[in-house]
C-alpha cells in the first residue's frame, strides 16, 4: 500500500489519541509549537512503513484527521516536525517515530539503538548535534481498539477506615505458583485465577495495591547489563497496559481481573507515575513526549531551557500546571476509573504532580482538578507525599480526601521494635493514627497509610535477618539502596542454623505485623511477607525480575504456614473489631455518659504514663488500653453503633524479660488472651489474666487480650 491508498479527511481536535467509530478511526495529538505532524501506518508486524501521511488540521493546539476504512488493529505512530533548538528547549526531530500519549494499546517493546536519540551520541557537542537515522525499527508501535469499553461491574466502594491493602506485583505474583497455568504466569489472566483469588480473599485482605501496570521501559543501562526494570518506575505510556502483562487477550484480561477482584469483594488500586517519563534527562532518548512538544510537557529550567528540573531523581519531570499535560493525566485516570473499573491510585513521588513555579502547592491545578471531578473525587486517592527535589517532603501536607503513605510510621515502628531509646513517645502517636500530622480540617484515621515493609526496602524476613543492605546483584557495587533500614538482624547477618536467632526473627515479625494490624489508619502489608519471602538483604530489588523478588510460592515449609495463619487471624480481628479501624481518632477522652477515656497508656507498674515515663530514653516496654465503649456515641455510615470490646495491649520490645501488672481499671476486672506473640501463636488454649496480676513477658514480645464477660 501507498499513500495514495489513505484518504485524509480532516476529523475532529476531540477526543485526543486514536478513535475507531465503526467505519474509520480519527487521531488527534497534541503539540502547540510543532510545524507539521505526519501519521505512520504499519503493517500488522510493525516492521514496515506502509503510508506517511500528514494530519491536515491544527485546531487549538490540536492536530486532527481521519481515515476512514482503518480500525481496530491498526499500528501506528507519529512523526513531528518542529525547530530542534535544545537551547530554547525545543528537540523536535522527524527522523524518530513517537508514541502516541493516548495510545490505548502498545505492539512491542523498545529495542535499544543510538538511533533512538535525537541527538548523535558521541558527538562533540552531545544533544546540541542532530540525528538522522530512522528510529522506527526499534520504538513500540501504537495500536488501534475498539472504541470505548463497557465499564466493568463495581461495587459499592468499601469505607476507607475498613481498607486493608496488599501491595504486589502483577508479573512476581504468580510465575512461581505450581497451580497456574505456564503461559498465564506474570499475567492478569494468572491473577485472575482461582487459586489467587482464593488465597486473597483467605488472606482477608480488602483492596490489591499493583505496582505499576502502565506500559513503561526497561532502561538501556539494565538491559545492557542483563537486568530488568522489574519494578516498572519508568512509564511512557498512561492508557495502555504493559505489553508483557496482558497475556494473549490485552485490555479484556485486565478487566476481566478487576471483575475477579470486585466478585471477591477485593478492589484495585493502581500505583500510578505521572511524576516523570522513561526519556530522562537532556541525553535521554526521544521516544514520545520530548519529540511531540518537549516545552509543554516538561518541566525546564527557566534562563536555561536546555536541561531539565529533577524533582524524581529520573532526570524530568512532567509539567502538569500545563492544561494539556494536565489533561492527558486527568484522561488517563479516568479511563481507568470509567472503562477498566478500577478503585483508587497510589501516585508515586506525589509532590512533584503539585509542584507550581517548583513549590509544592495544595492548590496545584492537579489538587485541584482531581478534588472538583465527580468521578476521581469518590475514588481512592493515595499520595507518596515527597519527591527528591528541594523542600519535596510534605507527609500531613495533602488536602481533605486525600490517604498519604506515612513513612514515620515504618521508621518508628522499626525502631521501636530494634530496641532503640526514646522510642516510646513516637511510637504510641503513630499507633494512634498519627492525629498530630493528620487531625485537622476533617480528615481522619484513615488519611495514614500505615506500612513497615513496601516494595522498596527490605522485605520483613530481611528486616529482621540483616543490618546491611546486599545489592550486589545489582551491579552497582552495593552503592544503591538506603543505609537507613532501622533493621536488626537478631544477632547474625543473614541465614543461620542457630535456633534462639530463628525463633527471635520470626518472633519480631509476628510483632510487626500486630502492631501493624491493629494500629488505628490503613495498614498495607507487601505481598510475601506473610510467607517470609526474603530478597538476601537486597533493599533496593528494582532490576531484580527473577525468583529473588518473586512470590516463593516453591519455598513455603510448616513454619511459613504457621505465619500466614496468624496473618490471617491478625487481619480477621481487626476486621471484626472497629476499635482497631476506627473512622475517628483516639484523644484520651473521657466518653460522654461513662467515666472511661477512649484510650489510656500504662507503664509495666499498671499505673498510667507520667510525662517522666514518656521522656524515660531507657524505657521500652509499655501498654494500652482501647475502651470499646468509645464508639457508643458515634454511629457508621448505616446507622449502627461503633461500640465494641475493650482491648489492652502489652507490647516489650526491651532485650530482656520486663513485669506488667495488669492495671486495676475496670476494676477485679477478668481478660482473656487473644494473641501472644511469645508463644508461637494467635490461637490456642483459652488464657485468662485478671486486674492486678503480673505478667512476666519475654523480650521482643507482643500481647493482645479483651475484656471477659
Amino acid at each position: 500500500m501507498t499513500d495514495a491508498d489513505f484518504r485524509m479527511l480532516p476529523g475532529l481536535h476531540f477526543p485526543l489519541g486514536a478513535t475507531w467509530d465503526g467505519s474509520g478511526t480519527n487521531f488527534a495529538l497534541f503539540s502547540a509549537h510543532a510545524e507539521k505532524v505526519e501519521l505512520c501506518l504499519f503493517d500488522k508486524e510493525g516492521s514496515r512503513e506502509i503510508a506517511r501521511l500528514p494530519l491536515p488540521e491544527f485546531t487549538h493546539e490540536i492536530w486532527h484527521g481521519y481515515l476512514s476504512d482503518v480500525g481496530p488493529g491498526q499500528l501506528y505512530g507519529y512523526r513531528v516536525h518542529g525547530p530542534y533548538e535544545p537551547e530554547r528547549g525545543h528537540r523536535f526531530n522527524h527522523h524518530k517515530l513517537l508514541i502516541d500519549p493516548y495510545a490505548r494499546s502498545l505492539a512491542g517493546e523498545v529495542k535499544w539503538d543510538d538511533a533512538l536519540y535525537g541527538y548523535t551520541l558521541g558527538h562533540a557537542d552531545e544533544d546540541l548535534s542532530f540525528d538522522s537515522r530512522d528510529s522506527a525499527p526499534f520504538v513500540p508501535k501504537g495500536r488501534v481498539t475498539r472504541s470505548a469499553l463497557t465499564p466493568g461491574r463495581r461495587p459499592d466502594r468499601r469505607p476507607w477506615h475498613q481498607s486493608i491493602i496488599y501491595e504486589m506485583h502483577v508479573r512476581g505474583f504468580t510465575m512461581l505458583h505450581p497451580e497456574i497455568p505456564e503461559d498465564a504466569r506474570g499475567t492478569f489472566a494468572g491473577l485472575s485465577s482461582d487459586p489467587v483469588v482464593d488465597y486473597l480473599e483467605q488472606l482477608g485482605v480488602t483492596a490489591v495495591e499493583l505496582m505499576p501496570v502502565h506500559a513503561f521501559v526497561h532502561d538501556r543501562h539494565l538491559v545492557e547489563r542483563g537486568l530488568r526494570n522489574y519494578w516498572g518506575y519508568n512509564s511512557i505510556g498512561f492508557f495502555a497496559l504493559h505489553p508483557e502483562y496482558k497475556g494473549k487477550i490485552g485490555p479484556t484480561e485486565f478487566k476481566a481481573f478487576v471483575d475477579r477482584m470486585h466478585d471477591a469483594d477485593i478492589e484495585v488500586i493502581l500505583d500510578v507515575v505521572y511524576n516523570h517519563t522513561a526519556e530522562g534527562n537532556h541525553l535521554g532518548p526521544t521516544l514520545s513526549f520530548r519529540g511531540i512538544d518537549n516545552r509543554s510537557y516538561y518541566h525546564l529550567v527557566e534562563g536555561s531551557p536546555r536541561y531539565y528540573h529533577d524533582f524524581t531523581g529520573t532526570g524530568n519531570a512532567l509539567q502538569l500546571k500545563h492544561r494539556n499535560v494536565l489533561r492527558m493525566v486527568m484522561d488517563s485516570l479516568r479511563y481507568w476509573v470509567e472503562e477498566m473499573g478500577v478503585d483508587g491510585f497510589r501516585f508515586d513521588l506525589a509532590t512533584t504532580l503539585a509542584r507550581v513555579n517548583g513549590e509544592f502547592s495544595e492548590h496545584a491545578a492537579f489538587l485541584d482538578a482531581v478534588a472538583q471531578d465527580p468521578v476521581l473525587s469518590s475514588t481512592k486517592l493515595i499520595a507518596e507525599p515527597w519527591d527528591t527535589g528541594e523542600d519535596g517532603y510534605k507527609l500531613g501536607d495533602f488536602p481533605p480526601g486525600w490517604a498519604e503513605w506515612n513513612d514515620r510510621y515504618r521508621e518508628r515502628t522499626r525502631r521501636f521494635w530494634k530496641g532503640d531509646e526514646s522510642q516510646l513517645q513516637g511510637l504510641a502517636s503513630r499507633w494512634s493514627g498519627s492525629a498530630d500530622i493528620f487531625d485537622r480540617r476533617g480528615r481522619r484515621t484513615w488519611a495514614s497509610v500505615n506500612f513497615v515493609t513496601a516494595h522498596d526496602g527490605f522485605t520483613l524476613r530481611d528486616l529482621v535477618s540483616y543490618n546491611d543492605k546486599h545489592n550486589e546483584a545489582n551491579l552497582e557495587d552495593n552503592q544503591d539502596g538506603t543505609d537507613h533500614n532501622h533493621s536488626w538482624n537478631c544477632g547474625v547477618e543473614g541465614p543461620t542454623d542457630d535456633e534462639e536467632v530463628e525463633r527471635l526473627r520470626w518472633r519480631q515479625m509476628r510483632n510487626f505485623l500486630a502492631t501493624l494490624l491493629l494500629s488505628q489508619g490503613v495498614p498495607m502489608i507487601l505481598a510475601g511477607d506473610e510467607l517470609g519471602r526474603t530478597q538476601e538483604g537486597n533493599n533496593n530489588a528494582y532490576c531484580q525480575d527473577g525468583p529473588l523478588s518473586w512470590m516463593p510460592w516453591d519455598r513455603v515449609g510448616e513454619q511459613e504456614q504457621a505465619f500466614l495463619q496468624f496473618t490471617r487471624r491478625l487481619v480477621r480481628i481487626r476486621s471484626e473489631h472497629i476499635v482497631f479501624h476506627r473512622n475517628r481518632f483516639f484523644h484520651g477522652e473521657v466518653i460522654p455518659g461513662t467515666e472511661e477515656r477512649d484510650i489510656v497508656w500504662f507503664g509495666p507498674d499498671g499505673q498510667e504514663m507520667t510525662e517522666a515515663d514518656w521522656n524515660d530514653p531507657e524505657a521500652r516496654a509499655i501498654s494500652v488500653r482501647l475502651s470499646g465503649k468509645a464508639g457508643l456515641t458515634h454511629l457508621t455510615a448505616r446507622g449502627t453503633r461503633e461500640s465494641d470490646d475493650t482491648f489492652l495491649i502489652f507490647m516489650n520490645a526491651a532485650h530482656d524479660e520486663v513485669s506488667f501488672l495488669v492495671p486495676e481499671t475496670p476494676p477485679e476486672s477478668e481478660w482473656k488472651v487473644m494473641v501472644d506473640t511469645a508463644e508461637d501463636t494467635a490461637a490456642g488454649e483459652e488464657t485468662f489474666h485478671r486486674a492486678g496480676d503480673e505478667l512476666r513477658r519475654m523480650n521482643h514480645s507482643f500481647l493482645l487480650l479483651v475484656l471477659s464477660g
